[in-house]
C-alpha cells in the first residue's frame, strides 16, 4: 500500500498496516503529529474505513466537530489498530459495511 502523499520516513525500521473506521456521524480529521518529519492527515467520513501505514509507534488523533471548530476526541495507539493479516483485512472490511448499513 502506498502513501502517495508523504511516505513514511526512509529512516524509520519498518511499519505497521492499520485500520480506523469512523463510527460516529461526524466527519473526522484523523492525524499522526508524534513522528518527526511526517505528515499524515487524512479526512474520514461518518462509515468510512481508512486503511493506512505508519510506524508502530505512532498515535492516530482523532478530531471531530462542527465546521469552523475541530477538538481532539481521542487518541489512539497506532499498534493497536494494526492489522496482523489478510483476514483481518477482510474483517475490518466487513465490520465498516455493518457500520455504514446502520448510518443509513
Amino acid at each position: 500500500m502506498a502513501q502517495i502523499l508523504d511516505p513514511i520516513p526512509s529512516d524509520s525500521p519498518g511499519y505497521i498496516v492499520c485500520c480506523y473506521v469512523n463510527a460516529t456521524s461526524q466527519i473526522q480529521i484523523a492525524r499522526i503529529t508524534n513522528i518527526p518529519n511526517w505528515y499524515f492527515e487524512r479526512v474520514v467520513f461518518p462509515g468510512q474505513r481508512l486503511i493506512f501505514e505508519t510506524v508502530p509507534e505512532a498515535l492516530l488523533e482523532i478530531h471531530s466537530g462542527k465546521m469552523a471548530s475541530a477538538i481532539l476526541s481521542d487518541t489512539i495507539s497506532c499498534s493497536s489498530l494494526s492489522l496482523q493479516c489478510a483476514e483481518e483485512i477482510v474483517e475490518a472490511e466487513a465490520a465498516a459495511s455493518i457500520v455504514l448499513s446502520s448510518a443509513e
